[in-house]
């Protein structure tokens, strides 16, 4: 029996790296009848084990693990080099210096390795596909394994890696694009049909899914479950901190950039996402270890116009309310939509 199958509410928590996926969060979401999620990027791998071993005593409901895999693309030195001269001067008024543009995998192989040590009930994998090994070392101990996809011939390729499922993100979505490369712009709906029409996985749909509404509208289109990230970012149970809350109640629209991280990313726009995003050049994880001082600095400040603040496009939409009334709320509302469909669709004939 999949995990999936097995939920009272087709709601997924996306896992959002960076602290707003808590263990509280995630135990809050499974133990409504959602599927909570633990976000192991950017953390070390004993925090991830920690994580996983709060989560647990939270709930026993199952849950997932959100990984990043290493980006295996090369990158451009100069435009990097050039990049930090540009940021020097905002980081030297902040008393910072900016950090290190290194490469490197995000301890992949460490956190792996812990997952299959000790298996959780599913593994998702972001930034690509996970190789067919590790597919399969992952299923033989019991974890189900997802790919996220933001283009349709990807998802037919996870169907072959053998995931069990396929997280189809659209363009709308908060926070880093999923797949590779990460400059596709499919809207989640088209998306989500041009998927299910090249693989037979069941489909995660997400990207600015925030209501009942929405999510009924990505049931009808296919989808065996919604994933919600910006719905989450307000709750008491999540780790955004005050500056981002706000951000995520305010009307102010979001944009795609690379100014943060180098990977293209959905957040509140902002000045500094305004000054630089035209410039910013491709580089992960080398422009996150650069600007992280930075951001950092800015975050301690509380200066909403230069720290990263991911969202998705509907994050208006989104209320402060505790996790497990997000997951009945949404619910509740979908099947309302989707009720007011088939009686309109009476008339139709």
């Amino acid at each position: 029996m999949s995990v999936l199958s097995t939920l009272r509410h087709p709601i997924v928590a996306a896992p959002m790296a960076g602290g707003p996926s808590t263990p509280a969060l995630v135990a809050a979401v499974s133990a409504a009848g959602g599927l909570g999620f633990l976000a192991a990027g950017m953390i070390d791998t004993g925090r991830l084990v920690a994580d996983v071993a709060e989560a647990r005593a939270r709930t026993d409901r199952p849950f997932g693990v959100n990984v990043f895999l290493p980006d295996p693309g090369g990158v451009d030195e100069a435009a990097i080099r050039a990049y930090a001269e540009r940021l020097a001067p905002q980081a030297a008024q902040r008393g910072v210096s900016l950090g290190d543009p290194v490469g490197g995998d995000d301890a992949y192989p460490e956190k792996l390795a812990a997952l299959l040590a000790d298996p959780v009930p599913v593994v998702s994998f972001v930034f690509g596909l996970p190789d067919r090994a590790a597919v399969t070392a992952l299923r033989e101990r019991g974890t189900e394994v997802w790919a996220t996809v933001t283009r349709p011939d990807a998802a037919a390729t996870a169907a072959d890696l053998g995931v069990d499922a396929v997280v189809v993100q659209g363009t709308e979505a908060g926070g880093h694009r999923g797949g590779l490369p990460d400059d596709d712009d499919y809207g989640l709906l088209p998306l989500l049909r041009l998927t299910a029409a090249r693989c037979d996985r069941p489909l995660v749909a997400a990207g600015g899914l925030v209501d009942g509404p929405s999510v009924a509208a990505v049931l009808a289109a296919g989808a065996a479950a919604a994933q919600l990230g910006t719905a989450f970012l307000r709750c008491p149970e999540a780790g955004s901190s005050p500056m981002h809350r706000a951000a995520v109640a305010s009307a102010t629209p979001t944009a795609l950039t690379r100014s943060y991280t180098g990977k293209r990313a959905r957040g509140v726009a902002n000045d500094f996402l305004r000054q630089h995003d035209a410039v910013a050049p491709r580089g992960y994880p080398q422009v996150l270890h650069l600007t992280r001082p930075l951001l950092a600095a800015a975050r301690s400040d509380g200066d909403a116009s230069v720290a990263n603040l991911w969202a998705g496009q509907a994050h208006p939409l989104v209320r402060d309310l505790p996790a497990a009334q997000v997951v009945a709320e949404v619910s509740v509302g979908a099947q309302a939509a989707l009720a007011t469909v088939v009686e309109r669709s009476r008339r139709w004939g």
